[in-house]
């Protein structure tokens, strides 16, 4: 028996050693989040906006692949939030995803709430922002997601990182103004001017002295986390003389794409490779307005500085990047949209599913909400704007959709979001019809089985003029894009032209300016999951939905139930996030919500 006894110390090292693997695998990391007031000056005029722990951008959250984050948000601002952990897919626990009326109620003045963003599959960088009105435009902030203790990334290992927030500056009080313009049913306001790292930079009117500036040193070369988290607009991005090497998308590796620019979408992060192999200087990092629409034009530049350390003189001004796309540069953000694909190899598989067993066909577009079907051709009195997914303009309930769905609450939404448009036409021709841009407002999910695979088309439109590029971005998921094209989708022809070999995965993807988007997941996270237009201004105006996906057959495939400190739904029934015109006399949709 001497060869199979086992002593006490030796089983408690044992345990003491696979705590520390577990400790190692799987950290637990607690931050504390304090949203309030700050001024600050930009432009010329000092205003007061709503920050997190007096930072702008936030604090820069750092964990690695597969650990879990436990955040306390306490709200000492003046409304309601919401924070959501943009791309992270929170297995079975939509109870901490956080968008407004969705999945939770807000965080009201004075009170708080514990978030629990568990990291699975995600690996490089996604963020984190408010989910509530147009709060996120100065609520937000960068999670760095390193890969598992003992591994690396897929290739070499940098000499150092940096982290690049890019973001847009409103004058005055955004959500006041927005909440007019929507009471109103006018334009909502737009960028006074585009920020890279909480900065405007050398083009921007009383800026100069507080350009952001990063200094590199010569021959190393470093991890860029870029986010976009510009609320309203895509944008170029570039840096004067130097090569870009595009190696991650959405917490996804890719083929590496080297290229003397980007183009990326508001809710979208790139990890980029930069070596710093040029002549000792300063060098503009800048960002642009890329622009679909034929809408107001922000042409300012937002930029930063790169400034090589070493014993040199530098006087003259910092070379500008010649390489920056113009606004409406269609032609080369399409081509650098298109040279994105997965990494695709033994270590990092894709799992594109061929067995499709749910289709859907989604029209999204510029719409018109009307008093009076009788007088909908008149723009001025009787209606207002609005967009929509297959005719449907989201309207928010209040009881948010998870909390109705789990306890089984009737008359907050119904099930009926339909899979085909309501209405078929020429949906990018140029001279359709205003009947077809009148819009209904409901409250419709989609209920879609566990594990079932589904592909999507989104289908662009022109309906009053309104065609541009809509960055769809999915709570809860990453999706592979198997394809992209212009015009209308050919049901029969384009499915041909998928690639269901090394397709992008993503959280966030535009759909071409009067084009269509292609993509494909399995509905394995079951929860209740947001999918809208990551343009605040069309999320505002019902360019949304909710897919509630079911629970598997065992505990593992299942919801989670709630955290017992959820935020109670005490709201302002004038709260624009919750108000719909109730005037909207349509008289054939019976799901608007009682106030």
């Amino acid at each position: 028996m001497e060869g199979r006894c086992i002593s006490w110390l030796t089983i408690l090292a044992s345990f003491l050693l696979l705590g520390q693997f577990l400790r190692v695998r799987a950290d637990v990391h607690y931050y504390d989040f304090t949203l309030k007031e700050m001024n600050v000056t930009k432009l010329c005029v000092t205003e007061s906006i709503l920050v997190v722990n007096d930072l702008f951008p936030g604090p820069v959250i750092r964990v690695h692949k597969g650990d879990t984050l436990y955040v306390n948000v306490t709200n000492k601002g003046d409304y309601g939030v919401t924070i959501h952990w943009h791309g992270v897919r929170q297995p079975g626990n939509p109870w901490s995803d956080g968008p407004v009326f969705i999945t939770q109620c807000p965080i009201l003045p004075g009170s708080y709430f514990t978030y629990e963003v568990i990291f699975s599959q995600e690996e490089g960088t996604l963020w984190w922002h408010a989910h509530s009105d147009w709060t996120r435009a100065t609520v937000n902030g960068a999670i760095v997601i390193a890969p598992k203790e003992g591994t690396t990334f897929p290739f070499p290992k940098p000499d150092g990182e940096e982290v690049i927030v890019l973001g847009s500056w409103y004058r005055g009080n955004l959500n006041k103004e927005v909440n007019n313009a929507m009471a109103n049913g006018s334009d909502v306001p737009h960028s006074g001017g585009w920020l890279i790292n909480g900065e405007l930079g050398d083009f921007a009117n009383c800026s100069r002295e507080t350009t952001y500036r990063w200094s590199v040193d010569y021959g190393k070369t470093y991890l860029l986390r870029i986010v976009n988290a510009v609320n309203d607009d895509q944008n170029f991005f570039a840096i004067a003389d130097h090569n870009l090497t595009i190696v991650g998308l959405d917490a996804a590796y890719i083929k590496p794409i080297v290229t003397s620019y980007i183009m990326i979408s508001p809710g979208q992060t790139m990890d980029v490779l930069l070596t710093a192999n040029r002549p000792l200087g300063h060098y503009y990092m800048a960002s642009r307005q890329f622009l679909t629409e034929s809408a107001y034009v922000n042409m300012d530049i937002g930029s930063a500085i790169i400034e090589y350390t070493g014993d040199y003189n530098f006087s003259s001004s910092p070379i500008f990047p010649e390489h920056l796309p113009v606004a409406k540069d269609m032609e080369r953000a399409m081509r650098f949209t298109g040279l994105i694909r997965s990494l695709a190899n033994e270590d990092y598989p894709v799992s594109v599913p061929l067995n499709v067993t749910t289709k859907m066909f989604i029209v999204i577009s510029m719409n018109y909400l009307c008093k009076n079907r009788t007088n909908c051709q008149d723009t001025t009195d009787h209606v207002i704007l609005a967009s929509s997914m297959n005719n449907i303009s989201w309207a928010n309930p209040t009881v948010d959709v998870l909390q109705a769905y789990y306890r089984n609450i009737s008359g907050y939404y119904t099930t009926n979001f339909p899979d085909w448009p309501l209405i078929m036409y020429n949906f990018t021709a140029q001279d359709i019809s205003p009947e077809f841009a009148v819009t209904d407002q409901a409250t419709k999910v989609k209920v879609l089985n566990y594990n079932e695979s589904v592909e999507i088309v989104f289908q662009g439109t022109d309906l009053i003029g309104g065609s541009g590029v809509h960055p769809m971005h999915m709570h809860g998921y990453s999706f592979y894009v198997v394809g992209m094209g212009q015009g209308n989708f050919n049901n029969e022809t384009d499915p041909l032209t998928y690639n269901l070999v090394d397709p992008p995965k993503a959280n966030t993807f535009i759909v071409p300016k009067n084009g269509w988007l292609a993509i494909r997941f399995v509905a394995d996270n079951p929860g209740v999951w947001f999918w809208h237009c990551h343009f605040d201004r069309h999320l505002s105006w019902g360019m949304d939905t909710v897919f509630i996906v079911k629970n598997g057959d065992t505990e593992e495939t299942s919801m989670r139930p709630p955290p017992s400190n959820m935020p109670a739904c005490i709201f302002n029934k004038h709260d624009i996030s919750i108000s719909k015109w109730n005037d909207n006399n349509v008289g054939d949709d019976q799901d608007y919500l009682e106030e």
